[in-house]
């Protein structure tokens, strides 16, 4: 990736995951590209039940229900999850699709997110 990624404290944690900040990061400046790219090739999304796979899996869910949406993530908090390189990720949304708070649950494989679960 050549985009810095963000950095910080919450949810007890001393430093954001950078895949992690980068997903919201991209998300809140509309770069699609640089939404995609924090995916690993084999990344799995499901989002309520709904499926996508690999890079052109996000870039479909991201149209749909993302950046597509006008999504704006407010991040709450961090905290680690029950496997390694599990995190949940405490989330407000808003934008012209989903508006409200959920916890969405990610798992990263080095500087790359691999799964992201939401509902």
């Amino acid at each position: 990736m050549t985009s810095p990624r963000p950095r910080g404290t919450l949810g007890g944690m001393s430093d954001i995951p950078p895949p992690i900040a980068e997903f919201v990061a991209a998300t809140n400046a509309a770069d699609s590209d640089r939404f995609v790219a924090v995916f690993t090739d084999d990344a799995f999304l499901r989002d309520w039940g709904r499926e996508f796979h690999g890079h052109d899996g996000i870039r479909a869910w991201d149209r749909s229900d993302n950046i597509g949406k006008r999504s704006r993530f407010e991040l709450h908090g961090v905290e680690p999850g029950e496997a390694p390189d599990e995190y949940r990720v405490d989330v407000t949304v808003s934008g012209d699709g989903y508006n409200g708070r959920d916890t969405i649950t990610m798992v990263l494989a080095g500087d790359r997110i691999r799964q992201v679960l939401i509902g």
